[in-house]
């Protein structure tokens, strides 16, 4: 039997669902258990849905990370992890440990590149990969064998779903956000060209190391214009976006294999 990692973005799932319990819960006790039972309830669906012979959760460790280190205000004004569902978290994975789910937390990586790592190092393999997230980012991993689900909306996403959504091909877009930006990360990519001009930018050059490339002819674009002259901005945002995937994790596949308990 081939093998297939079902891949958890674990803070993705429960603080969207902490959210909808600390509405529903008057005391921070309930809104914490109910969280606890529906994560757990949640990953027993997916755990059904999909079969997968591996799993893991992947935990952010809440530190700053080398992305800080090239942009200090990365991720500022973003609203922070509530400190009782912080302290909480170790009670919510010894749940999923329980159910046969190992978790995932370093010191120094965002979850992020984890998870594009565990990614690269099954699909590398020619082995499935499911990703758990309603985040966007992922879409940049996206190949034959890495597919992408929304718990929320029931929603999986391949590659060919995303390209199709979005007009652009997945290696295109890390260029895209580069220049675009992603203002919720502070990371301001090409002031003044939009959406829609980095959308037509792409679609003419095909990428940004060719925009950057292309010598400037009459009639001046200035689209392309303002990509070049604002070239350390694009490159910056693009390291910024790109997701790592040579990450050493210290464990091999074999230690996530999943069996029911």
């Amino acid at each position: 039997m081939s093998a297939s990692l079902l891949i958890i973005d674990a803070m993705n799932l429960i603080r969207r669902i902490y959210a909808v319990q600390e509405k529903q819960n008057a005391k921070q006790e309930f809104a914490l258990s109910a969280t606890n039972n529906t994560a757990c309830n949640a990953l027993q669906k997916m755990l059904r849905a999909h079969q997968p012979t591996h799993v893991i959760c992947v935990f952010d460790s809440h530190q700053e990370s080398w992305r800080h280190q090239l942009l200090p205000e990365y991720k500022q004004g973003r609203k922070p992890i509530p400190p009782a569902l912080k302290a909480y978290l170790p009670t919510i994975q010894d749940a999923f440990y329980e159910m046969g789910i190992e978790s995932l937390v370093t010191e120094q990586d965002e979850a992020d590149d984890l998870i594009a790592t565990l990614a690269y190092k099954i699909t590398y393999r020619q082995q499935r990969c499911i990703i758990v997230s309603t985040d966007k980012g992922f879409y940049q991993l996206l190949n034959a064998y890495t597919s992408i689900y929304d718990y929320f909306q029931s929603l999986h996403m391949d590659s060919y779903y995303v390209e199709h959504k979005l007009g652009l091909k997945i290696n295109q877009l890390t260029d895209y956000w580069a220049i675009i930006g992603i203002s919720s990360s502070h990371i301001k990519g090409v002031e003044g060209v939009g959406n829609k001009g980095a959308l037509a930018l792409l679609q003419q050059y095909q990428s940004l190391d060719a925009m950057l490339a292309h010598p400037q002819t009459e009639p001046v674009d200035k689209r392309l214009l303002k990509v070049q002259e604002n070239y350390h901005d694009a490159l910056l945002s693009k390291q910024l976006v790109s997701l790592k995937t040579q990450i050493e994790l210290g464990f091999n596949l074999k230690d996530l294999r999943y069996q029911k308990k």
